[in-house]
């Protein structure tokens, strides 16, 4: 691994790898590279130490029981809450995300403790599944167009004070609170429901990543035809009548 490049890490593909979500580390290593950016990537499965020297980490969605073997081993490993410790960038999507924050429910009914990189709380909702497409208006802090995704979860996630909510859905659950927020993030952390995979409906929340982890402002012009075809399919997916 050179010490220029650019370093992602897919964590617990074996575990948290649903809906395609692995997608999202393809995306940012295809726009890492469309811009002649030096790109190592690092798939860690479960049974082998998550690095701490990774630029940009990407986590995806899993089953329940997944999910706490997944928990378990990242509050054991410690690597990920090292990394961010050090500035790294974190992506996660729904058991993911749940995760990152201070607990969740398990596929025990318990109580599981999160690494606790975001001041989130996730239970387990008591209405009906969250499921289907979803449209959003992301913080106008990260200067995004809005977020299209898809939505499969029955979790109900609580934002605390440090954490902002990522996006304020116009259809859709997106948290399951009802007060409209879909997500959340901090400085480097970011955690959100949608499967799509969310990058590819996405990729200029992808470029936020590469951006913060290459400290920048802009990056090169790409060429987004594909990717606009593609939010525009799955935006009027979200906005018709049901």
């Amino acid at each position: 691994m050179s010490d220029s490049s650019l370093r992602l890490v897919w964590v617990y593909p074996d575990l948290l790898s649903t809906y395609g979500d692995q997608g999202n580390v393809l995306v940012v290593e295809r726009r890492a590279r469309q811009r002649g950016l030096e790109v190592s990537r690092v798939d860690v499965r479960s049974d082998q130490p998550v690095p701490t020297s990774g630029d940009i980490y990407l986590i995806g969605g899993g089953e329940d029981r997944p999910q706490r073997l997944a928990a378990e081993r990242l509050r054991r490993d410690g690597g990920l809450s090292r990394a961010v410790a050090n500035g790294a960038i974190v992506f996660s999507v729904c058991a993911g995300y749940q995760i990152l924050g201070h607990e969740f429910v398990n596929d025990l009914g318990e109580k599981e403790p999160g690494l606790g990189l975001l001041d989130v709380v996730s239970t387990r909702g008591e209405a009906a599944r969250c499921v289907g497409d979803v449209l959003a208006d992301i913080d106008g802090r990260l200067n995004l167009p809005p977020l299209t995704g898809f939505e499969n979860h029955q979790g109900v996630t609580h934002l605390g004070p440090t954490a902002r909510p990522f996006a304020r859905v116009r259809f859709g659950n997106g948290n399951g609170t009802g007060d409209g927020t879909e997500g959340a993030y901090n400085d480097t952390v970011f955690g959100t429901y949608m499967h799509g995979p969310v990058l590819a409906r996405n990729p200029q929340i992808a470029d936020l990543l590469l951006k913060l982890a290459l400290d920048v402002n802009a990056l090169p012009p790409t060429d987004d035809r594909w990717y606009e075809a593609l939010r525009q399919e799955r935006i009027a997916a979200a906005t018709q009548p049901a």
